[in-house]
């Protein structure tokens, strides 16, 4: 059996347009694999976690009874410190956890240092 003479330059351009497609696609149009997708939106997710927790981080800081840590937070110049010391006296702990959330300590503290600047 004998093939078109055109089959092979076919089945080529078929191929070359495919690549082509997909590079062009992922790469400038905004195409996404599913696991680039579901990692975008545990990041999201994880952020507004984060954002709607900060006040319940900034109201634990106000009402803890001992209140040389929010003195020294307010005198503290490192936001690392700041931080720290967020994550040391309890305020970005959550619910049942034992280990205190860290985006929460950097996004409380941050907080913190612009309402008591």
């Amino acid at each position: 059996m004998k093939l078109p003479d055109w089959t092979k330059p076919g089945i080529w351009g078929a191929v070359i347009g495919g690549i082509v497609t997909m590079i062009v696609g992922f790469s400038y149009i905004g195409w996404s694999t599913a696991g680039t997708t579901e990692r975008i939106a545990s990041e999201r997710a994880s952020a507004a976690v984060v954002t709607a927790m900060v006040p319940y981080c900034m109201a634990k800081a106000v009402q803890d009874a001992d209140p040389a840590k929010l003195a020294k937070f307010k005198t503290e110049t490192s936001s690392y410190s700041r931080s720290d010391i967020v994550r040391s006296a309890g305020w970005a702990t959550l619910g049942t956890s034992t280990a205190p959330d860290y985006a929460l300590a950097q996004a409380c503290s941050e907080k913190m240092a612009g309402t008591t600047s």
